[in-house]
């Protein structure tokens, strides 16, 4: 598995003209840094006099918020590789024979297969990192001060992971042939990346006010 790779491991297998990591799989890890960001931000607040004063709701929000960033993390540790895995199943359906009209039509549903394959695990990147963003705000509003920076820095991580694999659900709806099925997906996926980009701002808002800009 390419998550349990070293990072100069994944980086150079990444930048490789022979690779079969593509984008979907570095959009993956890059929600997945912001994740582990608010994680962080959520041990440096944890029993700080500032997190214990605040009402019993709130500290039950902001926990729950950490839970689901350990869930998220280790999900988009698993997209990473099912990026990979799509984008191989492709490759290897464009190399099946075409000789016959049996191979022909064998290879198109392989690759039908494969397409629609290739647009929903990015598709699925694209909500991981969403809900990121989602259940942020109580940390934007609530976490170490020392921190809130790493907020910021985790929201554009996570808004990056989205929108980078929102490119490959859109470029592979251009070889969709289903075309319900091709507008209710690119309907998705502007809804993902419309409210991706507001709480992105909305965060990022917050941020720059508790560092005083």
């Amino acid at each position: 598995m390419f998550v349990d790779e070293t990072i100069r491991n994944f980086m150079d297998s990444l930048e490789s003209k022979d690779s079969t990591l593509v984008g979907g799989s570095a959009a993956a890890l890059a929600s997945s840094l912001g994740s582990s960001l608010m994680l962080m931000v959520g041990n440096l607040t944890f029993g700080k006099k500032a997190y214990e004063s605040l009402d019993e709701e709130t500290r039950k929000a902001f926990q729950d918020s950490y839970d689901g960033f350990v869930r998220l993390k280790n999900e988009l540790y698993d997209s990473i590789d099912k990026d990979k895995a799509a984008f191989d199943a492709y490759m290897e359906a464009l190399r099946m024979p075409k000789d016959t009209d049996e191979q022909k039509a064998a290879r198109k549903e392989a690759l039908a297969e494969a397409t629609t394959n290739a647009l929903e695990v990015p598709l699925n990147t694209a909500k991981q990192g969403l809900e990121i963003l989602r259940i942020g705000r109580v940390f934007a509003d609530h976490g170490n001060a020392m921190a809130i920076t790493d907020v910021g820095v985790g929201s554009l991580m996570a808004y990056a992971g989205i929108e980078g694999a929102l490119f490959n659900v859109y470029i592979n709806l251009n070889s969709i042939k289903d075309e319900e099925y091709k507008a209710a997906k690119k309907a998705e996926s502007d809804g993902i990346i419309a409210e991706a980009a507001k709480i992105r701002d909305e965060l990022l808002k917050i941020v720059y006010t508790r560092i005083g800009y």
